[in-house]
């Protein structure tokens, strides 16, 4: 393990936030200090300080909103609309009622191995869509590789972070009995095998299982041992 990773992991066992999250708001202030040795944003591979991105970073312009496009929010990999759905408390109130009523969907929502930092313009444009493959061009943001169809309901994102979109998705159907289509898991076994964990995926899942208490076994597993002194 890095020495970086080792520091880090053992200053967040050490620290109040040893435990899970058990809200997405407890994740959010977790997720902050997880990416702070590395600040870049997933869409788009842009860097950012705080809360603000540096646009020129990666190419990006705004494609209809410059207020939102210049900040960090932070973007469920497998949408809480779609964790919500398979579940009845969104039956009785939507989002709001399973983060009153439901334990597992706070769970879930919290989790941050499905957590990653998005330049907001591309986390509201990207909503509740699945992912896919489209024939358009990446045009919308500027130089930046991912593409939304509004009409189609669908993102394509760039090729260097479809391996983990495909394992994380992998890794919360396992974890908290999500369905997928077939088609999904046709797409992403073929985006597991053909992108590969690279050293940064490898690095963020022994930051997340530190925080978490377990690892994404679709990336590696971790040894809990390097988190504790």
């Amino acid at each position: 393990m890095p020495y970086f990773v080792l520091i880090l992991c053992l200053a967040i066992a050490q620290g109040a936030s040893a435990a899970a999250p058990r809200t997405f708001v407890e994740a959010k202030k977790v997720a902050w200090k997880l990416y702070a040795g590395n600040p870049v944003e997933f869409y788009c591979g842009c860097r950012y300080s705080g809360k603000t991105v540096d646009l020129k970073s990666c190419g990006y312009q705004p494609r209809k909103n410059p207020q939102r496009a210049a900040r960090i929010e932070w973007e469920h990999i497998v949408p809480a609309w779609v964790i919500g759905h398979q579940r009845q408390c969104w039956q009785h109130g939507g989002r709001k009622n399973c983060t009153k009523t439901d334990r597992v969907f706070n769970q879930a929502e919290a989790d941050l191995h499905n957590l990653v930092p998005s330049i907001g313009e591309v986390n509201g444009d990207r909503s509740n869509f699945s992912y896919g493959w489209l024939p358009q061009k990446p045009s919308q943001y500027g130089t930046c590789a991912t593409v939304v169809d509004f009409k189609a309901r669908k993102v394509m994102p760039r090729q260097q972070i479809r391996g983990m979109i495909a394992r994380t998705y992998f890794y919360m159907s396992e974890r908290y009995g999500l369905r997928l289509s077939s088609q999904d898991r046709k797409l992403y076994a073929a985006w597991n095998k053909q992108y590969p964990p690279e050293a940064w995926e490898l690095a963020r899942n022994r930051r997340v299982a530190c925080a978490m208490g377990h690892a994404n076994r679709f990336v590696e597993a971790v040894n809990q041992s390097t988190c504790r002194t």
